[in-house]
């Protein structure tokens, strides 16, 4: 929680001197009730004492002025607001090494789950374009609010061939750009569970991207121990490890002021998805909650008053 006017809450200094003042005049009342009366003599004479009563009221006070000099320095706190014209783009690898079993049941269909694990948490009104990419780059939708259209798309996945993921952030930028424009937010999630392995430099275009607010949050999935199993020359088939690149990939999304993630199960694949799904389709917004405050401190003051006037007949 934040203050738009943090100087107000300078007149909280005062509240100690209010405290020390109230202290004294308990003081002066008891010097002078014993100048009153004996001290052995006094409970004949006030058989019926308030004690911890007699500070309740006030204490009540204490905490509303506290509150409403926090209301008046006008608090805000931080929420997430749904982003109703944003585009995002899913990028996703469909590369042989895809077809790898260390993510159950491959990578490739734990990749078409978390994908629709994503368009469930994107708020309605955010456009979401799917696009698979081995060496060559496909856009199979562009971005729209259709989910279901979104959800033919990533179906429609299928593994082979290389990785190009510089490739595959450039054409991602070009159909964000011609969705929306460059005022539009925007962002790309690449998907990717290696190396770039041709086409241009994923960095270099990251960077371009990142210089047009797009940021790249790269996901790199998989683990050290995943194989595919490719022919061999001249016959038969040799296994053959396919390692992911997260260094890479954060390389990516740090030059694109994006994020990146690490997943090596499907349940953490859709994990990363779902909270991408919500962070993207909202923004961070201070809103002012001044009312609260100010409710809340007069309803304790109000309180405060009440209780002093049942059991002492005054406000204070």
């Amino acid at each position: 929680m934040t203050f738009h006017s943090p100087l107000v809450l300078l007149a909280l200094l005062a509240l100690p001197v209010l405290v020390g003042a109230y202290l004294l005049e308990q003081r002066r009342r008891r010097a002078v009730a014993r100048a009153f009366a004996l001290e052995r003599l006094q409970p004949s004479v006030a058989p019926v004492r308030p004690r911890w009563r007699r500070h309740l009221p006030v204490l009540a006070l204490a905490v509303a002025l506290a509150i409403l000099v926090g209301a008046a320095a006008r608090p805000q706190r931080t929420v997430a607001v749904p982003i109703d014209n944003a585009a995002i783009m899913l990028a996703t690898d469909v590369s042989g090494s895809m077809t790898a079993s260390d993510v159950a049941p491959t990578r490739l269909i734990a990749a078409k789950r978390a994908a629709r694990a994503f368009l469930d948490k994107v708020p309605a009104k955010v456009n979401v374009g799917v696009m698979a990419f081995n060496q060559t780059p496909a856009v199979l939708l562009s971005p729209t609010t259709d989910r279901e259209a979104a959800r033919n798309a990533i179906a429609q996945m299928s593994p082979g061939g290389g990785t190009a993921s510089g490739e595959a952030i450039a054409n991602a930028l070009t159909a964000l750009r011609s969705k929306g424009g460059p005022k539009r937010p925007a962002a790309i999630v690449l998907l990717s569970d290696g190396a770039s392995t041709s086409g241009r430099d994923p960095v270099a275009t990251a960077r371009t991207a990142g210089n047009a607010k797009v940021p790249v949050y790269t996901v790199a999935l998989g683990t050290a121990e995943g194989t595919i199993t490719v022919p061999r020359r001249g016959g038969g088939t040799v296994t053959q490890r396919v390692p992911p690149d997260p260094s890479a990939l954060a390389r990516i999304a740090s030059v694109s002021s994006g994020q990146t993630f690490t997943a090596q199960t499907a349940d953490g694949l859709s994990a990363v998805y779902e909270r991408l799904g919500s962070q993207l389709g909202h923004r961070r917004e201070k809103r002012e909650i001044t009312q609260m405050f100010a409710g809340g401190g007069l309803l304790l003051m109000l309180l405060g008053g009440a209780l002093s006037l049942r059991w002492f007949g005054r406000l204070a």
